[in-house]
């Protein structure tokens, strides 16, 4: 029997997460070196100590302290039920570290309620993955050049809005192509080039709304997403509004070339659309504009 127990005691002192034991009394009774490693506290600096004495001071993302109302432990020795919430607990050094608490009541062979077992494991890896991943996920969906979405963001962009539109047509797509941009690239070069498409899609980004959507289709061509534009014309307003303000955006090295101009189609999103079908509608639009002499919006 003894053996048997010196064996699961080494087996929890040598876990990765956190281990520690309270009597009735909330007394911390054994403190395991994972513990240890993720708090900073030694054993003999817990041990005896009540855990309700805010040593580790756990609170939620609301703000909320647990040790004194509210502790895992605590409830899990009156109901008998485990626990389980995510809780940022106090480190030795004095900062903050998500954890994932696990509490469970500890019984005799009668099925007495003696006290209670914590088991809580630093999120903090999970964390820098889940970040990793979001900028991961972030920068195979932006455009270098730009800054803006890619032709994979927009894509993702155009099947959400028709997934979620139903019988809404308030939504709407600016197709946009930048009037003689291949004379930008012969006259000045293509890093004026690059320039100038980065600063278009600058002033597209800040002048519209933050849940609209603005891409970089491929080339000069960019895309911006109006959700809730109400009527054609009022989308078809905001284009214009976009057109004149990039006619007004100049770059330093830009002075000796023509002034820079944009052509927009402008349409609607409608029942039993395709993000193909409604690309094509645009930029169709978007041509008719620049058969027309360019700077210029076309609605349909």
């Amino acid at each position: 029997m003894t053996e048997d127990a010196d064996f699961y005691r080494g087996l929890i002192e040598n876990l990765y997460d956190g281990v520690y034991f309270v009597d009735r009394d909330r007394k911390i009774t054994y403190w395991n070196r994972g513990a240890e490693r993720i708090t900073g506290y030694p054993s003999e600096q817990v041990i005896g100590r009540s855990c309700g004495d805010n040593m580790l001071n756990h609170v939620t993302a609301t703000g909320k302290e647990l040790c004194g109302d509210g502790c895992p432990l605590a409830a899990c020795m009156l109901d008998g039920q485990a626990r389980e919430v995510d809780v940022f607990l106090h480190h030795a050094d004095g900062h903050r570290i998500p954890v994932l608490v696990r509490a469970a009541p500890l019984r005799d062979a009668q099925g007495n309620i003696l006290g209670a077992v914590e088991t809580f494991s630093s999120d903090t890896g999970m964390l820098a993955i889940r970040h990793e991943l979001h900028d991961l996920r972030r920068k195979l969906q932006t455009d270098p050049l730009t800054s803006v979405g890619n032709r994979v963001h927009l894509e993702r962009r155009l099947r959400g809005a028709i997934a979620e539109m139903g019988q809404d047509t308030s939504t709407a797509l600016l197709f946009i192509d930048i009037d003689g941009f291949k004379q930008f690239n012969d006259t000045a070069g293509h890093e004026i080039g690059d320039q100038v498409l980065a600063m278009v899609a600058a002033t597209l980004r800040h002048n519209v709304r933050e849940v609209d959507t603005v891409g970089r289709w491929g080339g000069d061509e960019l895309m911006v997403i109006l959700y809730d534009a109400g009527s054609l014309q009022e989308a078809e307003a905001v284009a214009d509004k976009l057109r004149v303000l990039v006619g007004f955006s100049r770059l330093e090295e830009q002075a000796p070339i023509q002034a820079l101009t944009i052509s927009v189609g402008v349409t609607l999103f409608q029942p039993g659309d395709t993000p193909e079908s409604v690309v094509r509608r645009a930029d169709a639009l978007m041509y008719r504009s620049k058969q027309a002499g360019g700077n210029r919006v076309a609605a349909g």
